[in-house]
């Protein structure tokens, strides 16, 4: 059976796109090194050291948006293109898990 097919991307403009890409690379690697998460501290201060060339390439897509005289963001449109490409899953790693009841 094959799995369910993924509703298209909303049309985004290149720099839009870039910038939905360069910003889930960073959640991506924020996820993995939430305290609130197992993992070790090595992995975490690898992932860090990663997140610093991340955060620039977020950095560089906004900025190329603000220069061709994209200003504004429009939330409607890249909402829909991160529920496409898994944004909800990938950001709850960003939360703090359920408090245990002991």
């Amino acid at each position: 059976m094959l799995p369910p097919e993924l509703p298209p991307l909303p049309a985004l403009t290149r720099a839009e796109a870039e910038l939905i890409d360069r910003y889930l690379d960073v959640i991506d690697l924020l996820g993995r090194i939430n305290p609130a998460q197992d993992g070790d501290t090595y992995r975490g201060l690898r992932t860090a050291r990663a997140l610093v060339g991340k955060a620039t390439a977020l950095r560089d897509a906004l900025a190329l948006m603000h220069r061709r005289g994209e200003t504004e963001l429009h939330a409607d449109t890249p909402a829909r293109a991160l529920r496409v490409l898994d944004g909800e899953r990938r950001t709850a790693r960003l939360t703090l898990p359920p408090e245990s009841v002991s």
